[in-house]
């Protein structure tokens, strides 16, 4: 009588294991096994981390291996259980491995398929065509698309976290508390004292430096040492939390005024403003998109204040970028000067905070929560619902949707809801981040997400030009290392352009993406289709990108640049100044964030640089999605290009006083989970 040896491994995480009764059914080519209870006498089967054995006897062979049906039922409460895979071992000595790693809830039942990936062309026996099209069928069910607020990219309809689907949960929710993190971070902070004096200023910048003695680290210091200078301001728009806004000056525009004369001494090559922008050496960052948006009013004590500055950066004979030039709002006028380094020192001053102060918002808002959060989680609920565990590109981008959609989720009902945390310490709070992640969502476009594209798209593509653009230099080579392995992947299950076309599970994917995540707006752009493996190759790269490297470069350094609440004020207490001379030290402190926000915006930076625990780094895949020599070898070759680039940057860092590595790939978490 033939037998089959039935492994099983439970995952290690908390709560893995289970005392659940568990069933197997084998399904092959010519017949399948009686279901069978797969139970050890006196032995505890199914332990957390646990690798347990059984042989399953048939009457006869069942010919090739085609599926593994596993069921769960209960023994005595409801008990959840993570199955990683399954392997068998066949009569004739095979080893044919089947991955699940997904969560049995209730009495559920799983069918796997074993690991070799396949398009949903090369599937040719009707059990199998039919199995993709019952997971699917399945997943759609339960990743459906809702749009939260208006304007803003499609998410995964469910209101709270214990909502979603169980394999996409954190293990521990507690873990992830917005709420508790934060008053966590708080307390850590020593700032606990500072909250029942919430609406009271600071009395002056040394009493900022009070609730810096816990935070202080390399760059945070530095940041509170010199962030007066005007070579501080211009290097945050290189390597800072918002490295994305600043973009080179081919023509002053109309409504920013400049004349060669305000900037004259600022000027160092002897030449006028406008043979300095044809020379290639002015540079602009514009927060239009910040015009309009309503402040937050959430405190009827507080006014709160935006502006939407317009900036002008040169870079002088160090080949440093420094300002020249600052209107904090966009219709010129007499009551809207141009502030000039060489007004008085207080004006210069408190212009240069409300520039970082509108960068804060266009930062948290746009680069971080719409153009990394959001969008990674629309492309993981489309893929999701179009693609099968045993579509290729599923298992590539399985791990870089990782908690996701579970931290937006929990993000959603504690931070950016009405009455969230967002609005106790943030000027767009209240609605108006709503407001503004509308308006920025209606002017993103695929090719914005291309890193390359984007770089050149504002003329910041020359490392000549600009040698210390680390965010640049960095992002080229962890770009061009993952689009090197997403192209491994691809050629190797794509053999022919024709093949990208006649998958119509990645077709439908694309699709998804373009008509149900972004409402099929015109101006974004995105493809409807694919008709290359260049164009899949790109369209994927954007995706781990995006997930990775961008995500990593715009949020862990927060806490370096954002924890000196002078250099990034989260809200703004004054309006700003609509004439020169009037700042004066007590204007300035007074305009900045009070205690208590303070001690929030404190909290929330903290907690937001915080890697979660057991982080899963760029290039680590300890899930065996993939069982195919030429990929596990492609795996190789990209952690052997990412240790690489690693290692150039720790040489780089060496000595810096303002080392840069949120790009370095031993910091880039595999997805978007904090």
């Amino acid at each position: 009588m033939p037998s089959y040896t039935v492994t099983i491994v439970t995952g290690s995480q908390w709560f893995a294991g289970t005392d659940d009764y568990v069933y197997v059914t084998l399904v092959g080519t010519e017949a399948c096994s009686e279901r069978a209870l797969l139970d050890k006498p006196l032995y505890n089967d199914f332990e957390r981390g646990a690798v347990d054995s059984y042989l399953v006897r048939v009457d006869e062979n069942l010919g090739e291996l085609l599926l593994v049906k596993l069921e769960k039922r209960k023994y005595w409460v409801q008990d959840d259980w993570y199955c990683s895979y399954v392997s068998v071992k066949t009569p004739e000595g095979d080893n044919v491995l089947f991955p699940c790693y997904r969560w049995l809830v209730d009495d559920k039942e799983v069918v796997l398929r074993d690991g070799k990936a396949r398009l949903p062309q090369d599937d040719k026996i009707s059990v199998l065509k039919q199995h993709r099209q019952n997971e699917l069928e399945s997943r759609r069910k339960v990743f459906g698309w809702m749009e939260w607020r208006p304007g803003f990219p499609m998410s995964i309809d469910a209101k709270r976290h214990r909502d979603l689907p169980r394999d996409i949960q954190f293990d521990s929710e507690k873990g992830v508390d917005f709420v508790l993190n934060y008053s966590k971070a708080i307390e850590n902070l020593f700032v606990n004292h500072f909250m029942h004096m919430f609406q009271s200023s600071w009395s002056d910048f040394a009493d900022f430096e009070r609730i810096f003695l816990r935070i202080k680290n390399t760059i945070s210091e530095y940041v509170m040492q010199h962030w007066k200078e005007d070579f501080m301001f211009g290097y945050q728009f290189l390597n800072g939390c918002n490295p994305v806004v600043i973009r080179k000056v081919d023509k002053i525009p109309d409504k920013f005024p400049v004349t060669d004369k305000m900037v004259a001494v600022s000027l160092e090559r002897s030449l006028t403003l406008e043979q300095e922008v044809k020379a290639g050496n002015v540079y602009m960052v514009d927060y239009e998109v910040l015009n309009g948006i309503k402040a937050n009013c959430t405190d009827p004590c507080t006014l709160q204040y935006l502006a939407a500055p317009i900036c002008l950066l040169y870079k002088n004979m160090q080949n440093k970028i420094v300002p020249i030039a600052i209107q904090l709002a966009q219709t010129p006028g007499e009551d809207n000067p141009i502030f000039l380094p060489t007004d008085e020192p207080y004006d210069w001053l408190l212009a240069k905070i409300w520039v970082r102060s509108a960068d804060f918002q266009h930062h948290q808002n746009i680069t971080h929560l719409l153009r990394t959060h959001l969008i990674s989680e629309m492309f993981a609920v489309a893929m999701f619902r179009q693609l099968p565990a045993v579509h290729p590109v599923y298992k590539l981008l399985i791990p870089h949707v990782r908690f996701t959609i579970a931290i937006n989720t929990k993000a959603r009902e504690q931070l950016i809801c009405e009455c969230g945390i967002f609005d106790k310490a943030n000027a767009t709070g209240g609605g108006g981040h709503m407001q503004l992640v509308g308006k920025a969502n209606k002017a993103l476009t695929f090719r914005s997400l291309c890193f390359p594209d984007t770089i050149k798209a504002r003329g910041m593509d020359s490392q000549e030009e600009v040698p210390t653009y680390f965010y640049r230099d960095d992002g080229y080579k962890v770009w061009e290392a993952t689009k090197s392995f997403v192209a491994d992947v691809v050629t190797f299950y794509y053999g022919s352009n024709e093949k990208v076309q006649r998958d119509e599970e990645i077709q439908a994917f694309v699709k998804d993406v373009r008509t149900s995540g972004m409402q099929d707006w015109d101006s974004c752009e995105f493809p409807k289709s694919l008709e290359s493996r260049e164009e899949l190759i790109e369209y994927l790269t954007v995706i781990v990108f995006t997930a990775s490297a961008q995500h990593a470069a715009v949020n862990f350094g927060q806490y370096d640049w954002c924890s000196w609440i002078p250099n990034a004020p989260s809200t703004m207490r004054r309006p700003p100044p609509t004439q020169k001379g009037l700042a004066d030290v007590d204007l300035i402190i007074n305009s900045l964030p009070d205690r208590g926000r303070s001690s929030w915006h404190l909290g929330a930076v903290w907690a937001l640089s915080q890697y979660q625990e057991n982080e899963l780094y760029l290039g680590s895949y300890p899930d065996e999605h993939f069982v195919e020599k030429p990929v596990k070898v492609a795996m190789e070759k990209f952690r052997k290009s990412l240790a690489e680039i690693s290692a150039a940057i720790k040489t780089r860092n060496q000595g810096k006083n303002l080392p840069y590595y949120n790009m370095s790939p031993d910091k880039i978490p595999n997805s978007v989970a904090v």
